[in-house]
């Protein structure tokens, strides 16, 4: 991987870090290719059974990297093409469906502002551990852009249709306390504890039963655009998966025997 995304696996659990802390993380190409290749490497390795997205420095990111940005605009602008956006297709969509379908948890630790695609990432993620230093902003109107990185989806169903439509159309900055109010931070601690409690977090998801977790990642996301018979069609046909796993043999023979199950991923 690049050096603006380092990608480590540890014991199941692959820990993916932004790496750009002189732009607070802000996602140049090179970042976003690098991020886009880890995550998939991630969801296709069989040894990893967690992730842990975070980023280092200050801040989680601030979204695109504006500076870049504008260069690539002017030389679209110069030569009558449109390429500057493709980035949305290229990277941001995989980033993002590599996220949400990857059959394992994904954790985004927040250490600080996440912005326009950084708020994107972090709504994407499954579980967020936030500083409460943290801030979630909804940039995209303020530099006359629409929503992308998901938030069109992930967001409403958040914080509901109405509460989104005003973070959007009048964009500002939420603090971690408002966020986590608004039910988008899962778990809310000081920022000198931030990494170890993100860590200990992922850490227990990638000991728990995988199977388990990527089938209730996939019931969730059915069932946010599925009525409620379909939902039930659903649950029984991804019940029966989770039931034919060897760590439900695990379970609940540690349940009888009233021992801490080992869980083997499978």
């Amino acid at each position: 991987m690049a050096d603006t995304v380092r990608y480590e696996v540890t014991d199941g659990l692959a820990t993916i870090t932004i790496n750009r802390p002189e732009s607070m993380n802000a996602l140049n190409i090179e970042a976003k290719v690098a991020l886009r290749d880890a995550l998939q490497a991630a969801a296709a390795a069989d040894e990893v059974r967690a992730v842990l997205l975070t980023a280092a420095g200050r801040a989680f990111c601030v979204g695109q990297d504006l500076k870049e940005h504008i260069g690539l605009l002017r030389t679209d602008r110069a030569e009558g093409g449109g390429a500057t956006m493709s980035t949305v297709k290229e990277h941001y969509n995989p980033i993002v469906r590599a996220i949400t379908e990857m059959p394992k948890p994904v954790v985004a630790g927040v250490n600080g502002v996440a912005a326009g695609a950084g708020l994107g990432l972090a709504l994407a993620a499954d579980y967020r551990v936030v500083a409460d230093n943290a801030k979630f902003t909804t940039s995209f109107a303020g530099v006359a852009l629409t929503a992308d990185s998901g938030v069109s989806w992930t967001l409403p169903r958040l914080v509901g249709p109405s509460r989104a439509a005003d973070l959007m159309l009048f964009p500002r900055s939420l603090t971690a306390q408002e966020a986590y109010d608004l039910g988008i931070v899962n778990r809310l601690v000081p920022a000198a504890e931030l990494a170890a409690e993100a860590l200990s977090v992922a850490r227990a998801l990638a000991e728990g039963p995988t199977l388990a977790y990527a089938a209730l990642k996939e019931s969730l996301a059915y069932g946010a655009g599925h009525s409620l018979s379909e939902t039930l069609e659903k649950e029984d046909e991804l019940q029966g998966r989770a039931g034919a796993s060897e760590d439900h043999v695990i379970a609940v023979e540690a349940f009888v025997n009233k021992t801490k199950p080992k869980y083997l991923g499978r």
